[in-house]
This record gives structure tokens, sequence and C-alpha cells, in this order.
């Protein structure tokens, strides 16, 4: 069912959901408040936005311009609707397309920042997937690789242009080697765990192309506090 929700926290935003296929995580609200933003960015590039919810909550952060990209048509659809609802269509724009495509239609070294909450698991013919191709896409790798959604972003970056993800810890070695092997220096990670006392199970990392050695470990992300509530700077991002 087609909803239209405020996009939480952020109460001059909306954003069209439907609920029989899946709200947007968590996830989406973490990265776009961790990937480094400044005044000279002209460009981002939201890879697989979904119903864009990050290109809606980067438009709070920044007057670049901002790019989503969405293969299935339905979430396409409600993320056209969102950016339309919110009168954002002079700032974002999303594009119906396979991200593979986008080499057709951008020159390499043109974007800023690129941005990505990929699909977290391989896709498998033992794969356990779920009966809703819009879940299997948005979970599995089905569509597009790890590693191609790595070397589309070195190539379309410009130099020192910055890749922001975020992604599940047991994959964090994978990743550092795709980084290393595509020329982008690993420059800031911070691990999340679900509450004090348990494992880090998510990780946001930005890497920058070419970029100078110097890596940052961000403190701990907190998600819950013992009681279940949202920690305070969790709270904070919905602000």
């Amino acid at each position: 069912m087609e909803v239209l929700h405020d996009l939480v926290g952020y109460q001059n935003l909306k954003i069209y959901q439907n609920t029989d296929w899946f709200s947007f995580s968590l996830d989406s609200i973490l990265l776009p408040n961790f990937v480094t933003l400044n005044q000279k960015i002209k460009t981002i590039l939201d890879l697989g936005c979904g119903n864009a919810p990050i290109p809606l909550i980067l438009s709070t952060k920044t007057k670049a311009k901002i790019i989503g990209v969405e293969i299935q048509k339905d979430c396409y659809e409600l993320a056209k609707k969102s950016v339309s609802y919110n009168h954002l269509e002079n700032q974002i724009t999303i594009l119906p397309m396979d991200m593979k495509d986008l080499k057709n239609i951008y020159c390499s070294d043109s974007i800023d920042v690129i941005t990505c909450n990929p699909p977290y698991f391989r896709y498998l013919e033992t794969s356990n997937l779920n009966d809703d191709i819009h879940k299997v896409i948005a979970r599995h790798e089905k569509m597009i690789t790890l590693e191609e959604i790595i070397s589309l972003s070195r190539y379309l970056l410009k130099n020192n242009g910055v890749l922001a993800m975020v992604h599940r810890t047991d994959r964090l070695i994978e990743i550092i080697q795709l980084f290393e092997k595509y020329g982008l220096e690993i420059k800031k990670l911070r691990f999340i765990y679900p509450k004090v006392g348990l494992e880090s199970n998510m990780i946001l990392i930005e890497g920058r192309k070419n970029g100078n050695v110097g890596l940052k470990v961000l403190p701990p992300l907190y998600i819950h506090y013992e009681d279940g509530n949202y920690t305070k700077e969790v709270l904070k991002m919905f602000e």
C-alpha cells in the first residue's frame, strides 16, 4: 500500500513509501549524516536511491545538485513523487536506469561525491530469497555486485572525490581490498553497534579517489540504549 510519511525527524520533508515492499531503513539516515560535504561540492550521485531518502536528507545539508539512480520502476516512481511533493525538482534529479549504464551518460572524473546504501548480501543460487523481487534486489547483489559499484565509482569520481557507503561489518575486509584495488584511499571509518556490549553489525566507510594516506576511525556509533530507545546521537540525526 502506498503511503505518504514524514521523513523521520525532518519535519519539512515527506516521503512516499509502499508498505508492501519495504520502508527505508535507519541506514539511509546514518549515511547522509556521515558523508563529508563542503561548499565546493557541485554534484552528488546516490547509487540505488530507492524511494530517495538519502537525496532528500542530503538536500537539507548542501546546495549541490543531487542525482539519484534507481533501476526498479516502482521505486523510481515513488522517488519522483517524493521529490515533486517537496518541491525539490531544481536540486534533485531521479534517473530510472541501471547504474551500470551511467558511463553512457557521464564522463569519467565528473562527480564530486557518491553515496551508496548497496545490497548487503551476495546473490547465489542457494541464497534464501524473499518472494518479493523489490526486496531481493534491495538486499542481494542480483543486479550489481559490490565490486562493480566500487569500480563504477572510481570511473565517475573526480580526482580526490568521495565515495561513502554503509555496509555490513562482516564484509569489511572485502570492502577494504576493493577500495585499494580501485585507488580509493580510505579516509574515514565508523563501526555501528546495535547497543553497548554487542558486536558491530554495520560500518560507515568513506574513501577518496587517489587520496592521501590517513585514516580516521571515528568513535563507535551505538543505535539503542539498553531499554531499546534510540541513543541521543541517533535522535540528533532526526532533528
